[in-house]
């Protein structure tokens, strides 16, 4: 039974490093993904299917400004790859 574990142990650390990448990546394509959902749900503010819905009762109450808002909370991958090419010794942004 311990071999076992042993066995699983080595092979959890042989795959964090690719799950580490493949969550680097995906913080860093939330952004721009957000982004687009904002620009084509603010553009299609204008069909049928939106004045069926209702009218939004402020500006801030439709889904593109959530989209917009997700895309800025999810910018911090961006920020700290941008850090990073600024300052390529630590990557630690220093003013």
């Amino acid at each position: 039974m311990n071999a076992s574990f042993a066995e699983a142990t080595v092979a959890s650390r042989r795959r964090r490093p690719v799950a580490r990448r493949v969550a680097a990546w995906l913080g860093i394509l939330a952004t721009p993904t957000f982004a687009a959902l904002a620009v084509l749900t603010h553009v299609g503010k204008g069909s049928a299917m939106h004045m069926i819905c209702g009218i939004d009762a402020s500006p801030m109450a439709g889904m593109d400004v959530m989209y917009l808002l997700m895309s800025v909370f999810h910018s911090a991958p961006w920020l700290k790859l941008v850090a990073k090419r600024t300052n390529p010794g630590n990557g630690r942004y220093t003013s």
